[in-house]
């Protein structure tokens, strides 16, 4: 066994590796990031690891309420996480039980892309992905329009929750030439009564189909007097391979409404 490597993960936290050859992944994006990378590399996974459909490891619970003692049992080389997601005591306990843990802090596309980077590459020693490349190009490549658009962001119902400041979906958003009107409501993902969002001068409201399942009889019905697109979530929130065509797809589901001009 080589010696040990002294890294830091995006929260500045000291992790120590060896070669990593077992992942377990509590972040379903990040599973799909291995997955699509070096799928050997992961014995375990969320319930909530949808992608890829073929996926075939142990399941060790939610990204909210993980299995630790079946996490452990998996001998894992690397955990891998995000603040966001992921609770800080289920992190701790691996810690304390002596598995290595790397925690990811994502709040815009360029986090996005150094972080994963720094996950696969750096700790994981793994040669840079394709998939990885081709995002960074796809997003580089980007034309917004020249006037963006205000819109309302839902990502909850009853209550009402929306995108604000500093996430990861509002930075593709703004990206794609739409900006949330309630960036400047304080925390991230505020609640904010229905007839404010009403009263907030949006002109279009974009619902994504993750976390919260809008479809065109949910959502819509709150909002009669403004256009709608339904949105990939896992486009709009997921950071991994989706990035690479998120660009493209997130475009055409706007324009196919005639939401944007360009």
């Amino acid at each position: 066994m080589g010696a040990k490597r002294e890294l830091t993960d995006d929260e500045g936290e000291p992790v120590r590796l060896g070669e990593v050859h077992r992942v377990v992944s509590l972040v379903p994006s990040l599973t799909e990031a291995v997955a699509a990378t070096a799928p050997g590399l992961l014995i375990g996974a969320t319930d909530w690891c949808t992608h890829p459909a073929d996926l075939d490891v142990a399941r060790i619970g939610g990204t909210k309420n993980p299995d630790v003692a079946r996490i452990l049992a998996l001998r894992p080389d690397l955990v891998i996480a995000n603040e966001e997601e992921n609770r800080a005591p289920d992190l701790a306990a691996l810690r304390a039980a002596g598995a290595a843990v790397w925690t990811t802090r994502i709040r815009d596309l360029d986090q996005a892309l150094t972080s994963l980077r720094r996950l696969l590459v750096e700790a994981c020693q793994l040669p840079e992905p394709h998939w990885l490349l081709s995002a960074q190009k796809a997003w580089a490549d980007l034309t917004p329009p020249k006037v963006p658009v205000p819109a309302v962001v839902p990502i909850w119902r009853r209550p009402w929750m929306v995108l604000g400041a500093d996430t990861f979906a509002a930075d593709l958003l703004r990206r794609l030439g739409v900006t949330a009107v309630t960036a400047g409501h304080p925390g991230r993902y505020p609640r904010v009564p229905l007839p404010e969002l009403l009263d907030a001068g949006a002109e279009l409201l974009v619902l994504p189909d993750e976390p919260y399942r809008f479809t065109a009889t949910d959502g819509p019905d709150a909002f009669p007097a403004l256009p709608y697109a339904l949105l990939s979530g896992r486009h709009l929130t997921w950071y991994g391979p989706s990035l690479a065509e998120a660009p493209a797809v997130l475009t055409a589901q706007l324009a196919a409404r005639k939401l944007l001009g360009r």
